[in-house]
C-alpha cells in the first residue's frame, strides 16, 4: 500500500515521461532494493509516496533547461558529495535528472514552491523560480542518508513519490544578538548553511545594544574603535567590517536568504552614547539609572537605562546619517530600527521621523512591537515579541516573535544554566514553539531570536538555536492542518545523524530518539562555503 499524506487541495498530477537519450539507463525494479521514506522537515505541503523505489545508478545525467544553470550547479555538488558521477547537458529532456523552470506555476504553487517527481525514470524538479528549485534540492538532499554530508555513502535509493510544496508563510527566520557576545563571520555563514536546509529565508541580525556596536560606518569610525571593544562579562568584541558584511550578504543571498540588519534605537543605546558623547544630554539624564557612564564600557545584562536625547537636534543627525549607510551597504529591503523598552514623551516623535526617513531610503522599516503606539506608515512591519501593544494602525503587517514560543535564548528544559527565564519560568520548550499558531491575518510569518547575554561562545548559540530551529522552520512552512508534534518528533530524531554529521551541537532534548554518533566522526556541510557563481 502506498503511504499518502496529503490534502483535499492536491490539484496537480504529475506525468514524468524521461527519454534515455544521455545513454542513463531507467532503475530495475527488484524487490532486492528498499529505500526508507525520508525524515523531511519541513513536511512539505502535498505528498504521496510510492512503495517503489528508484536506484541511483553510480553515472547521473542533470538535464538542465533554460533559466535552471544555477540550481544545476547546486544539484552537482549534491550528486558528487553523495560519491554520484553527474554529467552537465543544457536541454528540456536528456537525463535522469531534470530542471525545469516554469514560470506559469507561480500562479499554482507560489513564488518559492516547487513540484518533485521520483519514478522509474528519475527525478523531475519544477519551480517557477530559482527559490523553488533551491528548495527543492533541499528537500532531495534530505532523501540522501546523512552521511552524505562526509561524503561517505554506498548505494542509494529513493522512495518514489509525487510532492508539491509551497510554503505557509513568506517570513521563516532567525535572529542572532551580536552586540552583546560577538558572532563572527564563520558562525554566521554555518548558520546561513544550516537555515537554508530547512528552507528558511531571513536571517535578523541585532548589530548595537548598551554593551557593543557591531558594524562598521565611515560617517562615524569612534562606533567601532570605541563601541566594538565592549561585551557582556565574559563575552566576545568584534565588529563586521563594511566589506564581510556585504561578504556575508551574498553568501546568504545565494541562499535565497535576506540578511536583516537592526540598528536600535532610541533605547538601548549606550555603545553609541559612550562612542560618540556629544550624542548625550548635558545633565546626561538620558543614561538613568546611570549603571555606568562615558567612558566606561557596560558588561551588564540590565535593559532599558539608556536613550538618545531626543531634543538634542545631533540625534536626528545621528540617525539619519547611520540609517543611510547602512542602507547604502543593504542588498535587502529591510532595515530594523529596534524601538522597543523605551518609555519618552518625544518616543512617538521620533519613530514617525525614523519612518519617514526609512522611506525615503528605499528602504521597508521594522521595529520591535512598541513602534506602532506611533501611527506608523504601512511600509512598517510590528515584530510582536509580547503581543501587548494594541496598534495605532490596525492594517500594520507583523512577524511573530512571541516570546514564550520563538525566545531561544530561554532554556530548552527547565533549569538549564546560562539562560533566561523572565517570559517564561519553565523556558521555551520544543512543544512550546512547535504548538504555536498565529491567529493574526496581518501575519507574516515567524522568526525566532536568540539574545547573548548568556550565550558566550558559537556551542551555545548552536545550543539554543538547535534543535528548537527546526521546529520554528516547520510551522513557518508547512500548513497547519498537516502539523502534528508526535509525527514531528519522530522526524526529528530520525535527522539527528545529519545534524550531528554537520557539526551542529544542538541541545539532546528530551523524548526524542537520538541515535548515537561516533566520537571520531568527521564533521562536515556538503554546501559549507559553496558558491554555484564560482
Amino acid at each position: 500500500m502506498c503511504k499518502i499524506l496529503t490534502s483535499a487541495r492536491i490539484a496537480m498530477v504529475f506525468l514524468f515521461v524521461m527519454a534515455s537519450c544521455s545513454g542513463v539507463k531507467t532503475a530495475e525494479k527488484t524487490s532486492a532494493i528498499t529505500a526508507e521514506i525520508p525524515a523531511l522537515i519541513p513536511l512539505p505541503t502535498e505528498v504521496n509516496w510510492s512503495d517503489e523505489v528508484y536506484q541511483l545508478p553510480k553515472k547521473n545525467t542533470i538535464c538542465a533547461a533554460p533559466g535552471t544553470e544555477t540550481a544545476a550547479k547546486w544539484l552537482e555538488k549534491l550528486l558528487i558529495s553523495a560519491s554520484l558521477d553527474p554529467k552537465m547537458l543544457t536541454d528540456e529532456s536528456c537525463g535522469n535528472w531534470q530542471l525545469k523552470l516554469n514560470k506559469d506555476l507561480i500562479s499554482s504553487i507560489g513564488e518559492e514552491g516547487y513540484a518533485l517527481t521520483v519514478n522509474d525514470s528519475g527525478i523531475l524538479l519544477e519551480s517557477g523560480s530559482e527559490a523553488g528549485l533551491f528548495y527543492g534540492i533541499q528537500t532531495l538532499r534530505q532523501f540522501f542518508p546523512a552521511q552524505i554530508e562526509t561524503g561517505k555513502t554506498g548505494k542509494i535509493a529513493f522512495r518514489q513519490v509525487q510532492i508539491q510544496d509551497t510554503p505557509a508563510y513568506e517570513w521563516r527566520g532567525s535572529m542572532v544578538d551580536m552586540a552583546r557576545s560577538f558572532f563572527g563571520m564563520d558562525y554566521l555563514k554555518t548558520h546561513i548553511d544550516r537555515m537554508a536546509l530547512y528552507k528558511m529565508n531571513r536571517l535578523h541580525l541585532h548589530l548595537s545594544d548598551d554593551q557593543g556596536w557591531r558594524i562598521q560606518l565611515d560617517a562615524y569610525p569612534q562606533l567601532t574603535e570605541i563601541g566594538s571593544k565592549s561585551s557582556v562579562e565574559g563575552g566576545r568584541s568584534g565588529f563586521l567590517t563594511k566589506e564581510e558584511f556585504r561578504e556575508i550578504q551574498e553568501y546568504a543571498r545565494e541562499r535565497h536568504i535576506i540578511v536583516i540588519p537592526e540598528i536600535d534605537m532610541p533605547g538601548h543605546i549606550y555603545a553609541a552614547l559612550r562612542s560618540l558623547p556629544e550624542l548625550n544630554c548635558e545633565d546626561q539624564s538620558n543614561i538613568n539609572p546611570a549603571h555606568v557612564l562615558p567612558p566606561e564600557p557596560y558588561t551588564g545584562y540590565k535593559v532599558g537605562w539608556t536613550k538618545f536625547c531626543m531634543d538634542n537636534p545631533k540625534t536626528y543627525e545621528f540617525a539619519q546619517n547611520v540609517l543611510r549607510e547602512i542602507a547604502e551597504m543593504t542588498m535587502g529591503d529591510y532595515l530594523h530600527i529596534g524601538g522597543d523598552e523605551i518609555e519618552d514623551p518625544a518616543y512617538e516623535e521620533f519613530i514617525l521621523k525614523i519612518d519617514k526617513m526609512v522611506q525615503d531610503l528605499g528602504k521597508t522599516g521594522i521595529g520591535w512591537e512598541e513602534i506602532t503606539k506611533a501611527a506608523v506608515s504601512n511600509n512598517m512591519i510590528s515584530q510582536q515579541w509580547h503581543g501587548k501593544v494594541n496598534p495605532k494602525n490596525k492594517n500594520i503587517r507583523q512577524i511573530e516573535s512571541i516570546c514564550s514560543s520563538f525566545y531561544l535564548d530561554h532554556a530548552n528544559v527547565p533549569g538549564q544554566p546560562n539562560t533566561l527565564n523572565w517570559c517564561n519560568k519553565d523556558g521555551v520548550s520544543l512543544a512550546d514553539v512547535y504548538g504555536f499558531r498565529s491567529e493574526n491575518p496581518n501575519a507574516l510569518g515567524m522568526e525566532a531570536p536568540v539574545w547573548s547575554e548568556h550565550v558566550l561562545t558559537d556551542e551555545m548559540m548552536d545550543d539554543r538555536f538547535w534543535p528548537r530551529l527546526m521546529a520554528v522552520a516547520e510551522i513557518s512552512w508547512t500548513p497547519e492542518h498537516a502539523l502534528d508534534f508526535e509525527d514531528f518528533k519522530q522526524r526529528l530524531g530520525r535527522q539527528g545523524l545529519r545534524m550531528k554529521l554537520m557539526g551542529i551541537h544542538h541541545y539532546p532534548t528530551p523524548g526524542i530518539a537520538w541515535p548515537e554518533v561516533p566520537v571520531n566522526s568527521v564533521y562536515n556541510d556538503i554546501f559549507s562555503g559553496f558558491s554555484p557563481n564560482n
